[in-house]
């Protein structure tokens, strides 16, 4: 009697997903120049003049924007150096 060939049914499927991507939001407070915003901004996050200042004018309009994107320790890093310029910034998952 022949014996029945076994076909192993091995079905790998390997998805790799990204590592999630970070917010750095920073919030509106009643405290700190517009100008000293602007210039952390540009220090912090290294952008020229004119970005800082629409950032900074979002900031205050809408009371938080979103300043920077990307990974986490990154944004962590950025976060944490904001609020060493004493801007109320915090995380957020994107997405």
């Amino acid at each position: 009697m022949a014996k029945p060939k076994l076909k192993p049914e091995i079905k790998t499927e390997s998805l790799v997903s990204a590592a999630p991507r970070w917010n750095v939001v920073v919030l509106n407070d009643p405290i700190n120049y517009q100008a000293y915003v602007v210039m952390a901004f540009m220090s912090v996050l290294r952008i020229a003049a004119p970005e800082a200042k629409r950032l900074m004018r979002a900031v205050h309009a809408e009371g938080r924007a979103t300043v920077w994107t990307g990974g986490r320790e990154r944004a962590e890093m950025l976060s944490l150096e904001l609020q060493q310029w004493h801007l109320n910034s915090l995380l957020e998952q994107d997405g």
